[in-house]
């Protein structure tokens, strides 16, 4: 019983004199860690004009999109149910490591095989490959930097899921770089994929460098030892059991996640890219679509720092709420003439934007609180689950459904 109440006091002691985020750098890693594991995903999609004119009788990001999500589905998948005790730490840098051998090999076999030639399909099945090889380093990057901000106070998430959409931001502006900048011919193409793939590799090197970092900084080493001493003091229980009992802690959260991504996926970029037109900016229309989307996601998330909603219920209720994008989106495409005009069509996306970014922010930093901390790692990883879910559902919807 003294032992008990020796560990009690201990742990409250380490609550109550919690370290300094020192200059907030522990925060700024982990928002840059947010921003780097999403950018080889990004830079493949957005090289897609490039891909298209290399591989002109594939559907490449549809191909993409599928060989990426399902990967990184199952392997994350696995994580929790077989690797569970195989360490944050060390996943993640592997994954940093397999997203930096999958981003070298196109620029590498641009210049040394292919070299700007269309129809060389060997180069295609490579690239195909290298992708699934993003989704295996996705679901150790993403569900080791998302478990391990779970497991630290709400701040840190905040600052990992407005860290991914400034990578959307961020490629987005180098797509308006490239198409204001580069010709639009073979060249300005090769060029804007080496842009595109040369920063992802740099910001690869970049979060190795910073995670090594952040995971020697005094509050995060505070956080760990704070867990682990619970994880010493609570009973042991099975590791299946363990893990359905968090599922059914945080299932209306993940589901909330989940519906949050059918909806926008469904919705964006397919539909928004692809079925309106404008006279006045012609192609740029698609871009400047992509942009407002990925700004608004951005602020979206960055609100949760500002104001996070707490009521579980509303945030649920939102989520649901969303479902009317669907009619709104229909009125813009084939209602009345004044709504398929530019500003209706830009405002609705900047909302979509917007409320995929905010309530999906306000799920993900609640759902680890729910459970014991020695659990949030694994509530972490089980959200980025529900996430991606979402993700490939709302993909699948986009292909086979047209608003």
């Amino acid at each position: 019983m003294e032992a008990k109440e020796d560990a009690s006091i201990s742990l409250l002691h380490q609550t109550t004199n919690i370290p300094n985020d020192s200059f907030n750098l522990a925060y700024i890693i982990y928002f840059i860690l947010g921003t780097g594991f999403l950018l080889p995903w990004n830079a493949f999609i957005t090289a897609v004009d490039y891909f298209n004119y290399l591989y002109p009788d594939r559907s490449v990001n549809r191909i993409f999109a599928v060989v990426f999500q399902s990967v990184s589905l199952i392997c994350l998948l696995l994580i929790v149910f077989v690797f569970r005790k195989f360490h944050a730490y060390v996943r993640i840098n592997i994954g940093l490591g397999l997203y930096l051998v999958a981003l070298l090999v196109v620029p590498l076999m641009d210049w040394f095989y292919i070299k700007g030639r269309s129809g060389v399909y060997e180069g295609f099945y490579v690239t195909v490959v290298v992708v699934g090889l993003s989704g295996v380093a996705n679901a150790l990057v993403q569900g080791g930097v998302i478990g391990s901000a779970a497991e630290l106070p709400e701040r840190y998430m905040q600052a990992v899921v407005s860290g991914t959409s400034a990578s959307g931001v961020l490629v987005s502006l180098m797509r308006i770089f490239t198409k204001a900048v580069y010709p639009q011919d073979i060249h300005g193409l090769r060029n804007s994929a080496i842009l595109y793939f040369s920063v992802a590799i740099l910001f690869m090197f970049i979060c190795f460098a910073l995670y090594n970092v952040v995971s020697r900084l005094p509050v995060v080493k505070h956080h760990n030892k704070l867990r682990n001493e619970h994880s010493l003091n609570q009973e042991e229980v099975s590791s299946y059991s363990s893990i359905w009992n968090i599922i059914q802690t945080i299932k209306w959260y993940g589901l909330g996640v989940t519906l949050i991504y059918i909806v926008t996926l469904s919705i964006f970029p397919g539909s928004v890219t692809e079925d309106v037109h404008s006279t006045v900016l012609k192609d740029w229309y698609a871009i400047l679509l992509i942009t407002c989307y990925d700004v608004f996601d951005l602020i979206g998330k960055s609100l949760t720092a500002v104001y996070l909603l707490d009521n579980t219920n509303i945030a649920l209720g939102a989520c649901f709420a969303r479902l009317l994008f669907y009619p709104l989106y229909l009125g813009c495409l084939h209602g009345p003439q004044f709504l398929r005009t530019e500003i209706p069509v830009t405002s609705l996306t900047s909302l979509l934007g917007l409320t995929t970014g905010y309530f999906a922010s306000v799920l993900m930093i609640l759902a680890p609180k729910m459970v014991q901390i020695q659990h949030s790692e694994t509530a972490g990883i089980l959200i980025v689950v529900f996430l991606i879910l979402g993700l490939a559902i709302g993909s699948v919807l986009s292909w086979f459904w047209i608003l």
